[in-house]
């Protein structure tokens, strides 16, 4: 089925900008958005569920892992013990 929407041209380029940072075309971006929506994951298989996530892992930046002094207990407690 193909659908027609007109967008206007900040969404257009707000769902083109999450879409590019996701990895995927708009359309397919789109796609998925509107199958989360109708199809959530708890009506999903373990398998399709797991696609999912991924899917939406993929549009968060990587980032660096911290460091051991980062996330050591003083680093996050301080002076309170």
């Amino acid at each position: 089925m193909t659908i027609t929407l007109d967008l206007k041209p900040e969404t257009r380029a707000g769902l083109l900008a999450l879409a590019e940072a996701s990895g995927m075309s708009l359309e397919q971006y789109i796609l998925a958005m509107v199958e989360n929506t109708v199809l959530p994951p708890s009506r999903l298989g373990p398998k399709e569920r797991a696609a999912v996530w991924i899917e939406s892992a993929k549009r968060f930046p990587d980032t660096p892992p911290l460091s051991d002094e980062a996330i050591s207990r003083e680093s996050i407690y301080g002076d309170r013990g």
